[in-house]
């Protein structure tokens, strides 16, 4: 198999692999989070109505990324197996499937999205600002195409280590989104719509130009020609053996946040969940550093595993939670000692005023919840690289939808702490679940080791 220099790195030495791959990805993320901390800023600006109903409409919008970013790893840990195994056909023939199913899925999950849209979030309880939710919901789900097929492509491009090609679409796509939010909110007076249309254009910008490398440039490492393409069912289950458990993942994720928004409802109503949208922005942005080395270490474990260098593997789980705790740390400690001054970013108008010490006080606590996320974040997508994406579902599952609610649940309601204590048991559930997860990868790595041993 031919090599040129991203596959001579992903299929080195795991360390190196890792911190090239990192920081571009860690990058673009910054932005993509950036750009919603934008859209919050600026919707922020209409009043604590619009700010609900952007928060009401984030878990579902995360459910569609999530389906881009799910099906991204699918292609990716695949492409990647068969790039450490250094069967180059196999590899072409997998990234064009990669690319079907992102359009066909494209159409399906946008009709159930516009469909179910409605009764979701009368269900979450948005009715107070219904909407305003259905405005910017329609039109960001109307463009599901723009916004899943890029992550989707991405995947193949960081399998064979081109991470320039992966991280610069969507970073692109992040910057036009904030080019475009103050002139379609305010300057065009669109209000809540205009943050939608900005949102959906910059991905579709992207997507046009990560389709002017494949197929006009034609200069990728993975050849998309389809007159070699051999269309493969086996493909198809394989990527969705990983793409589908990695795609309800962030369905679990969000599903967890529908139900802290009823939660939240409940015990302090619209405005704790403005606090809590816009807070928990913020908490995202410090989770980049562990989520960005984590999806490096699919390529570099798929890698692995494909060569059965399981002792890589190893490596390549341990150095990942060192990297990111590392990075998490610094991270927490800049959020807890700048929480004000960045709370203030989402109260600077009237209308927004009362939100800032209770949003600085959300971002205090949780910051600590980051230092959890290296340890989860790594297990779960090195399972992802080695095609155990039902693994790493589960444990998610566990972490997320049982632990943390059951604690937000029991510190929130059964002892009577209300919104405090929501987020204490968030805090507990996630420390606990994220703990398991990493002991389950090291125990798996362990096992690969010992069989390969008793084989020789």
């Amino acid at each position: 198999m031919e090599k040129n220099e991203n596959i001579e790195m992903i299929t080195g030495d795991p360390k190196k692999a890792i911190n090239k791959l990192s920081l571009p990805i860690i990058a673009s993320m910054f932005l993509i989070f950036a750009n919603n901390i934008i859209d919050s800023i600026w919707v922020a600006g209409l009043g604590p109505e619009p700010l609900a109903a952007l928060g009401y409409i984030t878990p579902l919008f995360m459910i569609l990324v999530g389906f881009g970013n799910g099906l991204g790893a699918g292609g990716n840990s695949l492409i990647s197996r068969y790039i450490g195994a250094e069967d180059k056909h196999s590899a072409n023939n997998a990234a064009i499937h990669n690319l079907i199913l992102s359009l066909i899925f494209s159409i399906v999950v946008s009709i159930i999205f516009l469909i179910f849209m409605k009764p979701l979030l009368v269900m979450m309880g948005a009715s107070s600002v219904l909407n305003y939710a259905m405005d910017y919901g329609f039109i960001v789900f109307l463009w599901t195409f723009a916004i899943l097929m890029p992550p989707i492509v991405g995947g193949a491009f960081r399998a064979e280590g081109d991470i320039k090609r992966a991280t610069i679409p969507i970073a692109t796509a992040a910057v036009i989104n904030m080019i475009l939010d103050p002139i379609f909110i305010y300057t065009l007076n669109m209000g809540i719509k205009g943050a939608a249309w900005a949102t959906a254009l910059g991905p579709f910008i992207s997507l046009l130009v990560m389709f002017y490398w494949i197929f006009v440039k034609k200069d990728t490492y993975l050849s998309y020609n389809f007159k070699d393409f051999h269309n493969d069912l086996k493909m198809y289950k394989d990527i969705l053996v990983v793409g589908i458990p990695a795609s309800l993942e962030q369905l679990v994720l969000s599903v967890l946040t529908i139900f802290i928004n009823y939660m939240l409802t409940i015990v302090s109503g619209p405005v704790a969940v403005a606090v809590y949208t816009a807070g928990w922005r913020i908490i995202n942005i410090g989770m980049l550093p562990a989520i960005g080395v984590g999806t490096a270490a699919i390529s570099v474990a798929g890698v692995a595993y494909g060569a059965r260098k399981y002792e890589n593997l190893r490596v390549t789980a341990r150095y990942a939670v060192k990297v990111a705790l590392i990075a998490s740390i610094i991270v927490c400690i800049i959020l807890n000692v700048f929480a004000n001054q960045i709370a203030f970013i989402f109260s600077y108008s009237e209308n927004s005023a009362q939100l800032e010490p209770l949003i600085a006080s959300f971002i205090q606590l949780m910051c600590l919840f980051i230092l959890y996320v290296p340890f989860g974040a790594s297990a779960g997508n090195v399972f992802q690289g080695v095609g155990k994406g039902t693994i790493s579902f589960l444990l998610t599952t566990f972490r997320e939808f049982i632990l943390v609610l059951i604690f937000a649940y029991l510190l929130g309601f059964t002892f009577n702490l209300g919104e405090f204590g929501i987020y204490c048991g968030m805090l507990l559930g996630g420390g606990i679940g994220s703990l398991i997860c990493y002991a389950c990868i090291e125990l798996y790595i362990n096992k690969l080791i010992r069989s390969e041993s008793n084989a020789v």
